[in-house]
């Protein structure tokens, strides 16, 4: 649970999951200029936007963390998709010397340009799926729920790849396909009960074993992926749906629906207090995220050792352990 400065919560709406074949073809999920408008809208309101920060700074902390762990002093790092700033929060000058934030929203990237930070921060606007980077250029690069709304996955993570210098590493974090389960259920129900029908209100999502496959078949070496879980109490599944626009993460799926009616939305408000709600009133929002972590090959890096190249037996080690007990 975050804290209670945090429960007005939001994020991402309506869900599904997203699969990728061995060889996926390139094809249009996401509209791309309206996920641009959006987030350029959400960022035009800054102290409305600054309140629904809560979710993007908690799991920009905890991507912040995992580079820390690095035992590397990284002179540059890009943020790509860095939104309004959540990376450079956290980040310090044991991380890192300069952070380039990078965003497809001109009016995100620069919300907070007269904040300082402890590192040295650079604005680029760039789209995620169009990286203008060299190859072998990179120290380090880090996405915070940003490479959701990518149409093509696959491409931008080979892309980040081959931007990297060799031994470079790329750390991630995106929503999971759990990812407010409670509300696409309730909003199906209600469109199901009300009009006879489901709409494309769901966000493709990933799952953690298409994220390690896809992370192996970009190049990367070393691979990481976990997944957590956060969950946030909203007062109504509206507030809920008014913090995802604040943030600019409304539904941007090609396919979408304009609008929700009105009586749809007051019915899947009930559906959701019904399945879901706790005892004082409120309704639980969960979040599941897949942290990647991925290395770029390298000279240096470390390989498994060739089938059959054991010098001792495994079963020989165990018994002789409890031998000694």
């Amino acid at each position: 649970m975050l804290s209670s400065s945090a429960k007005r919560l939001g994020r991402h709406i309506v869900l599904a999951r997203r699969h990728y074949a061995a060889a996926p073809q390139s094809f249009n999920v996401f509209d791309r200029n309206v996920k641009r408008l959006q987030k350029d809208r959400a960022a035009s309101n800054v102290e409305e936007s600054r309140v629904v920060d809560y979710l993007k700074d908690e799991i920009a902390a905890r991507v912040a963390d995992r580079l820390l762990d690095i035992k590397r002093d990284f002179n540059t790092v890009v943020d790509l998709g860095s939104g309004c700033g959540h990376i450079v929060k956290h980040a310090t000058k044991d991380m890192m010397k300069k952070l380039v934030m990078c965003d497809m929203s001109e009016k995100a990237v620069n919300r907070d340009a007269d904040v300082k930070y402890e590192v040295d921060v650079e604005r680029r606007v760039v789209d995620e799926e169009n990286l203008p980077f060299e190859e072998n250029s990179l120290d380090a690069v880090v996405s915070s729920l940003s490479l959701n709304w990518v149409n093509d996955l696959p491409g931008t993570l080979i892309q980040i790849k081959n931007s990297l210098k060799p031994d470079g590493v790329f750390i991630g974090a995106m929503f999971g396909g759990d990812t407010l389960f409670e509300l696409r259920t309730s909003l199906q129900l209600a469109e199901v009960e009300r009009e006879g029908g489901i709409s494309p209100r769901i966000s493709p999502m990933a799952e953690s074993s298409d994220m390690s496959r896809l992370l192996t078949r970009a190049g990367f070496t070393l691979t990481t992926v976990d997944v957590d879980e956060i969950q946030v109490n909203y007062p109504s599944a509206i507030e809920l749906m008014e913090d995802l626009r604040s943030m600019g993460e409304s539904n941007a799926v090609l396919t979408r629906r304009p609008f929700l009616k009105r009586d749809t939305l007051l019915a899947a408000t009930s559906i959701y207090n019904e399945l879901h709600g706790a005892p004082d009133g409120s309704i639980p929002a969960t979040f599941q995220i897949i942290y990647l972590i991925g290395w770029k090959p390298s000279a240096s890096t470390p390989l498994p050792m060739k089938r059959g190249s054991a010098t001792a037996s495994l079963k020989d080690v165990l018994e002789n352990k409890d031998e000694d007990k």
